[in-house]
């Protein structure tokens, strides 16, 4: 299918990004026009494949997903939702969140997907800030309490609706509680298609996502209507899905990399999506689902290939696993060489945001450099420019910028919904400034150091926190790290190192050992880059979707 939305195939890296153009057709809904298309053209082709981790699973063909969402949209429209209201899903990994997602994109309104995470006060602000219509949430207890005490002080809040096998509310919440299962039961599965002139346009929102950085409040990142057709990229050429694949992507929906994974893009392909809804990660449970299910392509943050491989990948049967990616954070180089001795397969980069698409990325065909984040994607003109907004030449450090003289790439965000000055602060003379740093190579390749704000200049020396922590996540002690900067009068600033130790050295964090991780520092990575201070704690401080806060750490040490 994605061959009617992209300009052809290629057969090089240059080809791809020389000739590859995303045509966007007027009205575009992917709701409409790929997951109806498909459950007339192809009904029981596989579209989603469910499990838990009580043995439980769903296996969904599109004409069964079609109805749903029709049933859904229904129910919806009956509640009074229509185009333009914001409704928000904290689904976790329950199979309902993709049909309340595409009934939204059906009726024009928009999804605020949020993570169960969130505490009260977190949804409290959420609501406000977009004006929450609806919250459709998983029947949690805690999430459904804190949703309650939040409704007090949201004044845009009108319906609420949990979503489980026909339970009832639990006890001690209000009782304005609608059941999604029971309510759904009643709806047709035929949804009637609004009148043009009622339907979104390519440029309304259909996606508003809170994106909590490591200062301040989360910024509304808002994404429209073609924005699913930005993803064909990230699944073909980066995720390498094939039609009839089995693709696992591991997010809760909460997140953006849930759309990157689970959903747009692989759909596009005619891959089916695979879905793990598991209540903690356990390396053991999700081996043996790939095992179990023959997952053939699959992307992970490196944290949970670092735990596979802990695990030992030996034990398992994994040869139906055709492709690895990796995205979220950056990538150890030791990961990758480890991950490839032991299954042969290249674990390929990738880099974005949640306003973007697949931004940078190891393309299919390309060969990687372990530690790189790989090229520039098609569709996107990226450089590395200085402060004066020149371009750096190779190997000097600068902000990743991405250029709209020719084109906007297919996929970029709309801008931060009711923040014109911080939308224009980043986003603006035909610039978006990613507020990333990175360097390039001499043949193209993006090297990722950190966020503006993170880089620590020492005695005239420009220090990325990635490649010290890099250097230190080798060493067998050190199972999380930080790195920060602390002012010196001498130097200006010097690199400090908060460490989490691994199991087993816990009680031996001390002088001995800082000079342990301090010489492995230098062996590794450029002396003047070693930690001079080392601080061992039980925990580094996070945001709720898992960002270390440096902020927190540098707050600390100026108190």
């Amino acid at each position: 299918m994605y061959r009617k939305y992209i300009s052809g195939d290629y057969g090089s890296y240059e080809e791809l990004m020389e000739k590859y153009r995303v045509n966007v057709p007027d009205n575009f809904n992917f709701a409409y026009d790929v997951v109806d298309w498909y459950a007339e053209n192809e009904p029981d082709k596989a579209a989603l494949v469910w499990c838990n981790d009580n043995e439980k699973e769903r296996r969904f063909s599109f004409r069964e997903l079609k109805e749903l969402t029709d049933k859904t949209a229904n129910f919806f429209s009956g509640l009074g939702i229509k185009k333009g209201d914001r409704v928000m899903l904290i689904l976790k990994r329950r199979f309902e969140f993709w049909y309340c997602l595409l009934a939204l994109h059906k009726i024009g309104a928009v999804a605020v997907p949020a993570t169960h995470l969130l505490t009260e006060k977190d949804i409290s602000y959420r609501n406000n800030a977009a004006g929450i219509k609806m919250i459709v949430a998983v029947a949690e207890e805690q999430v459904l309490k804190s949703i309650d005490g939040a409704a007090l002080e949201s004044e845009t809040l009108k319906l609420k609706v949990f979503v489980d096998s026909g339970c009832d509310v639990p006890g001690g919440l209000d009782s304005d509680w609608i059941d999604f299962t029971s309510a759904l039961e009643k709806e047709s599965g035929d949804f009637q298609k609004p009148a043009l002139d009622a339907l979104p346009v390519l440029d309304d929102t259909s996606l508003l996502y809170f994106t909590s950085g490591t200062t301040g409040y989360p910024k509304m990142v808002q994404h429209d209507f073609a924005y699913p057709l930005g993803h064909i990229a990230t699944a073909k050429y980066w995720q390498n899905v094939r039609n009839d694949g089995l693709h696992l992507t591991v997010a809760d929906t909460g997140w953006a990399k849930a759309v990157w994974g689970k959903i747009y893009g692989q759909w596009l392909c005619g891959s089916a999506v695979f879905v793990y809804d598991m209540d903690a990660f356990v390396p053991a449970n999700l081996l043996e689902k790939l095992e179990q299910f023959k997952v053939t392509t699959f992307c992970a943050p490196p944290t949970i290939y670092r735990f596979m491989l802990a695990e030992g990948l030996d034990k398992y049967d994994l040869s139906a696993l055709e492709y690895c990616v990796v995205a979220g954070e950056p990538l150890n180089p030791e990961v990758y060489n480890q991950f490839r001795v032991q299954t042969g397969i290249n674990l390929m980069e990738g880099y974005g945001q949640t306003e973007l698409t697949l931004a940078v990325g190891c393309f299919t065909g390309m060969e990687p450099k372990p530690g790189s984040m790989g090229k520039p994607a098609p569709g996107y003109d990226i450089a590395v420019v200085d402060q004066e907004g020149n371009k750096c030449a190779a190997g000097d450090v600068g902000q990743i910028v991405i250029f709209m003289d020719e084109f906007k790439p297919v996929g970029l965000f709309k801008g931060y919904y009711r923040d014109e000055e911080l939308t224009r602060s980043v986003y603006h003379d035909g610039i978006y400034y990613t507020g990333d740093t990175a360097w390039m190579d001499e043949d193209g390749f993006l090297w990722f150091v950190g966020r503006t704000d993170d880089v620590i200049k020492s005695s005239g020396y420009r220090i990325g926190p990635f490649e010290v922590e890099s250097a230190l996540i080798e060493h067998d002690a050190v199972l999380e790290c930080a790195i920060t900067a602390v002012p010196d009068d001498m130097r200006g600033q010097i690199v400090k190192a908060t460490v989490v130790l691994g199991a087993g050295w816990k009680d031996k964090g001390d002088g001995k050992l800082v000079k342990e991780l301090q010489e492995h520092v230098k062996k590794v990575t450029a002396p003047y880059k070693y930690p001079r201070i080392v601080e061992f704690v039980d925990e580094l401080p996070k945001t709720i979707s898992g960002k270390i806060r440096r902020v927190e750490i540098r707050d600390s040490d100026n108190s």
